[in-house]
């Protein structure tokens, strides 16, 4: 009876893990998303077939300084969106600084002097993807306060 029970907990274990190794490779047969050719910005990457939401977007480009949100529709997954996000923005000297998840996503970048905030919603089988990016703010140190004593 006891090897019984061995035995049912041995194929039990088989069974589940065999089932989430199937689970695995499904994920894997995703097809990743292709940067777009032309760009509005030359360092800010969009995956392919995704159209730029013009009354939705603007921008602001002056002495080497920009700022702007950029909303884009497109079709794709939440996770073959992230996963292009991750796979291009360090091409182009942007590090990951954060990603936080919560049914959507939103990706924290930064580099040199700029910072880059994607936001990306998934309804059905359509995607929206917003740029948000700008300098970095300049954080100044505090000044301490000194208290004079009378005498």
């Amino acid at each position: 009876m006891k090897l019984f029970k061995q035995l049912l907990i041995v194929i039990f274990l088989l069974t589940t893990l065999s089932g989430c190794a199937a689970l695995t490779n499904k994920e894997s047969e995703t097809p990743a998303l292709q940067a777009q050719s032309i760009l509005k910005f030359p360092d800010l990457p969009v995956p392919a077939g995704f159209k730029i939401l013009a009354k939705d977007s603007y921008s602001f480009e002056s002495s080497g300084m920009r700022v702007g949100l950029l909303r884009y529709q497109g079709k794709g997954t939440l996770d073959q969106v992230v996963n292009f996000y991750k796979e291009q923005m360090p091409m182009y000297n942007w590090a990951l600084l954060n990603i936080t998840e919560y049914g959507d996503c939103i990706m924290n970048f930064d580099r040199d002097i700029e910072s880059c905030i994607i936001s990306i919603n998934v309804k059905g089988g359509s995607c929206v993807i917003n740029l948000a990016f700008g300098p970095k703010s300049q954080i100044s140190p505090k000044k301490s306060k000194q208290k004079t004593l009378d005498k």
